[in-house]
């Protein structure tokens, strides 16, 4: 029989992200697949709701293709809409629930969405920009009579027509917009399912790991490298609105959690936290970070104090899926900030501004290439070219790797600071920083300087009740780095500013220093 071509769908050979539930659910229906705020859900009866969600957001109008906007804290209706969104072949658009005003016009008005899922506490703030946007469907998305949870929750389950395949687009993915307005990163079905298959093998998850999620699910890395990996395994996910450090130690000691991601924005308090010191962590066996750079004194910190625990760095970006290295905990004591190696199905290279290879041991810019890319960015043709170039993708993040192919984030590119003509990367001064017992957070950035081209600062907040002078922090990093790297100036601020991801915004600090010192 000779080999034939075909560019029609092939449903035999459909793989998509609704289906990795669908597939736990035939394997397992009875299984318990979410906990959400007392409610419970078997993997058969969590497919039948996003069947039936599926099925009334195409009665609601929606065609292939159209993008539906998710505006909701963590809940079980957020993670059936994503599901029935894919079900459906439409396209799904998460919306910080932080956002308000112009911000979350931009980002609606940017995706084109025709219809929104909202929660109702926030739908004050939908409304205010609803007349800006193309949104003609508005839907609560929980809490109400007739919301889109209860209709999912009743009624016959019927199988829509199979007409999404794997190359079908289902999310746009927004950037953070730490240095320039977002861009939508255009993920297909195939990209994400390659994700999950690569995190589950590089992050060692098990059925039995009890999974705790409560970092926001509107953000890749909470979504697509714990939820659905984990539902793609069948283990039980207890889920939380939000990262509320007091009960997450307490969901950790009562519900027995054995798997626990963390930013670092959320591991940090909670290193320093009161209640830490009462609190049973026992049966954890895996903790991961990611999402921004963290503290090695953090980490080191929690390591001594729960030697058991492992571990796992978790580096990547929304473009490819999220995850792109993993640092495992058996390499943590001889490399405790790199951000580890390449997952199953990424490939890196390290290059200079020219795109040409460095030496090991040199800084560059890491490029992928990988399954798990996104398409480019939504309606940004520019930007798409520019990042997406000669095979790979131009991260604009700076790395060092080393012979055994680690690499440590040195810095974004544009956050690394020309001092007197030498680059020096911010997260080197913020780690020496971090070593001062009064410190509970730091951002160093550059500011411009007649002299130096640069001025490096320091932007510090204290930790409560901590007092330190300028002059004692500035000696206490000159006690560990070069002269050339010791900040000029170092500015107390009560707090960092922060994105809708929990990235520090760096852009603002700089906005609002001093220029030419």
């Amino acid at each position: 029989m000779g080999m034939t071509t075909m560019s029609t769908p092939q449903p035999w050979r459909t793989n998509t992200v609704d289906g990795v539930l669908r597939r736990t659910a035939s394997r397992t229906p009875g299984a318990i697949a979410l906990r959400f705020e007392g409610r419970e859900w078997t993997y058969r009866d969590l497919d039948d709701a996003v069947t039936r969600a599926a099925a009334d957001l195409r009665d609601r109008g929606l065609a292939a293709g159209e993008r539906v906007i998710t505006y909701g804290t963590n809940s079980d209706a957020y993670v059936i809409a994503f599901l029935a969104i894919a079900r459906a072949g439409l396209v799904h658009v998460p919306v910080n629930y932080a956002l308000h005003g112009a911000e979350l016009a931009y980002l609606i008005a940017q995706s084109g969405a025709r219809a929104a899922l909202v929660d109702p506490q926030l739908r004050a703030h939908f409304d205010a920009v609803h007349a800006d946007t193309e949104v003609e469907i508005v839907a609560a998305l929980r809490d109400e009579d007739d919301s889109f949870l209860t209709r999912a929750s009743a009624g016959d389950a019927v199988e829509l027509p199979a007409d999404v395949d794997g190359e079908s687009l289902v999310q746009l993915l927004y950037t953070s917009g730490t240095t320039s307005q977002p861009k939508g990163a255009m993920l297909t079905h195939s990209a994400l399912v390659a994700e999950y298959s690569a995190v589950i093998v590089a992050l060692d998850f098990t059925p039995d790991d009890a999974p705790l999620i409560c970092m926001p699910l509107y953000h890749s890395a909470a979504m697509h490298v714990f939820m659905l990996p984990y539902l793609a395994i069948g283990a039980t996910v207890r889920l939380l609105p939000a990262p509320d450090i007091p009960r997450i130690l307490r969901t950790v000691s009562e519900e027995r959690i054995g798997s626990l991601f963390l930013a670092p924005t959320v591991w940090v308090p909670l290193a320093n936290h009161p209640d830490l010191d009462a609190a049973d962590l026992s049966s954890l066996t895996k903790a991961q970070y990611g999402a921004s750079i963290m503290p090695v004194t953090v980490l080191n910190r929690l390591r001594e104090r729960y030697p058991a625990l492992g571990f796992y760095n978790c580096f990547g970006q929304s473009e490819i899926g999220p995850l792109a290295t993993v640092l495992r905990p058996e390499e943590h004591e001889e490399r405790p900030a790199s951000a580890g190696r390449a997952i199953l199905f990424v490939e890196t290279r390290v290059v200079d501004e020219n795109g040409e290879d460095v030496p090991d041991g040199v800084p560059g810019e890491v490029l992928y290439r990988s399954p798990q890319l996104a398409l480019g960015y939504w309606d940004k043709p520019e930007e798409t070219a520019e990042a997406f170039r000669d095979g790979w993708f131009h991260s604009g993040d700076l790395v060092v790797r080393d012979e055994a192919g680690y690499l440590t984030v040195v810095d974004r590119i544009k956050d690394a600071i020309n001092t007197g003509g030498i680059m020096v990367a911010s997260r080197e001064v913020e780690d020496a920083i971090y070593t001062h017992p009064a410190v509970a957070e730091v951002a160093v950035i550059g500011v411009p300087d007649e002299r130096w081209i640069e001025a490096i600062v320091a932007c510090v907040v204290l930790k409560p009740d901590a007092a330190v002078a300028e002059d004692e922090l500035i000696a206490h990093v000159k006690d560990r780095l070069s002269s050339f790297k010791v900040p000029k100036a170092v500015r107390f601020i009560d707090a960092l500013p922060r994105n809708q991801s929990g990235k520090i915004l760096k852009r603002e600090l700089r906005d609002a220093q001093p220029g030419d010192r």
